[in-house]
């Protein structure tokens, strides 16, 4: 079974929450794309210079299984684009994974998919989450259908366990 992955990338990703699920993922044998609005390369938060592999088109939406939303200031970048909205919307109606970590759940309140759903994050985007009608929840990880949120660095190992169990299940 072969397992595609789209990981998005914008400039000031949070480095370890990009690397450490796209390693994992490699090591799973899933095939990884990091896909952003233009081919380039982008900045970390932490000095990280990393280079996007596709441009997200429309043509792409159905090619992903699992959808990985790094944290960092990208969230922030990555909602102001209609492509990546409209992406995030697809992989929720046809109940593909969305993973998003720290400050990635902006994106989804962006693509207006959080309402009434269980949803965890950076403490400091509490207020966004629960204004956009989720539940907050502060666990480390938190899963709601086919959404899995995570705070922070610290709740990756839990965060990928979850997402490759769910996935080989």
């Amino acid at each position: 079974m072969s397992i595609n992955v789209a990981i998005l990338l914008d400039d000031l990703v949070e480095d370890v929450e990009f690397i450490y699920p796209y390693y994992r993922f490699l090591e799973e044998d899933f095939k990884v794309d990091i896909l952003a609005t233009k081919l380039g390369e982008f900045k970390g938060k932490k000095g990280g210079v990393f280079t996007s592999q596709k441009i997200l088109t429309e043509n792409d939406f159905d090619k992903y299984d699992i959808l990985f939303i790094p944290g960092g200031y990208a969230p922030d970048r990555l909602r102001r684009y209609n492509i990546v909205l409209d992406f995030v919307r697809y992989m929720y109606e046809n109940n593909k994974l969305i993973c998003a970590i720290c400050h990635a759940p902006w994106v989804l309140i962006s693509a207006n998919i959080v309402k009434g759903k269980k949803i965890t994050g950076f403490f400091a985007i509490k207020d966004d989450i629960e204004n956009a009608g989720a539940i907050y929840t502060g666990n480390p990880v938190e899963i709601d259908k086919n959404i899995i949120t995570a705070t922070d660095p610290k709740a990756m190992p839990k965060m990928l366990k979850e997402i490759i169990k769910i996935v080989k299940s």
